[in-house]
């Protein structure tokens, strides 16, 4: 079957990475269907952010595959790695923008490396894509001169500069006020639908997430333990998804990492 037929955009199958001996993602499966918008929550250290860096090639599994439009992204050589990269955008955490560019220079930066496009057309290509993120009037200004929200909207922008076929959404609604946090959900499932992009978004905010999500994985300890429609997970009676949603303190993921007691690293010992 070829590329253009394959339903799912990105297919990571039995996946199993890992730092030397500590087990980061384990016998991972996941699909990502061709323009939707998939969520992949879980705590902090439950590996989301490494399967975001394995589909974009940065980091090699020792098991297992991850496999882009058709394409093993493990089995590409560099210039074939490049390519794919061209059709994926990313929005860092914390957006990650060239302080001493300009606004418009920053949206600009991936045209003007990854194209020949006449600066004429960069020009106006730009200027749509702020328009697009509501911020146009803001191309002369430097990102030290917007505010936190306005800036993640720059970003945004950047990232779908090519108008890629893959958007990868690392928290992006971190840090953001509730408004901004509104804004920026609604972009991104209205930009994804625009360019009929799939989306890849992680995130630890449920309500954003669920509002604009078609599907849902849940992750812990390396491992799918849950995922369906968002809102078959509002319903789940699993609890580590319970946990999760409802913002639950007691539930299978503990406040403490794992170890010895307080007692036993204090030295001691308990009266029977």
């Amino acid at each position: 079957m070829s590329a253009a037929h394959v339903s799912h955009f990105v297919d990571i199958r039995d996946l199993h990475f890992g730092y030397n001996e500590r087990a980061i993602l384990s016998g991972l499966t996941m699909q990502f269907e061709r323009g939707k918008v998939i969520a992949v929550m879980g705590g902090s250290g439950s590996g989301k952010t490494t399967v975001l860096r394995l589909i974009g090639g940065q980091i090699t599994a020792q098991s297992g595959s991850v496999t882009v439009d058709g394409q093993e992204v493990a089995a590409l050589d560099q210039p074939g790695l490049y390519r794919l990269r061209r059709r994926m955008g990313m929005l860092f955490q914390h957006g990650a923008l060239f302080t001493d560019l300009s606004v418009f220079d920053n949206v600009a930066f991936p045209l003007r490396e990854h194209t020949a496009l006449p600066e004429s057309m960069i020009h106006d290509l730009v200027l749509m894509k702020l328009h697009a993120v509501g911020l146009s009037n803001a191309a002369s200004l430097k990102p030290s001169e917007i505010s936190g929200g306005m800036a993640r909207r720059v970003a945004l922008a950047r990232a779908v500069a090519l108008d890629p076929q893959l958007i990868m959404y690392d928290e992006p609604f971190a840090g953001l006020d509730p408004i901004s946090m509104g804004v920026t959900a609604n972009l991104i499932r209205k930009l994804n639908d625009a360019l009929g992009s799939t989306s890849i978004l992680v995130s630890h905010d449920v309500n954003e997430s669920f509002l604009i999500a078609d599907h849902v994985y849940f992750l812990s300890q390396g491992r799918i333990v849950a995922h369906g429609t968002p809102q078959q997970m509002r319903a789940s009676d699993d609890p580590y998804v319970r946990q999760f949603v409802h913002a639950q303190a007691d539930g299978p993921v503990p406040f403490h990492y794992p170890g010895r007691s307080i007692d036993e690293l204090l030295g001691v010992t308990r009266q029977s």
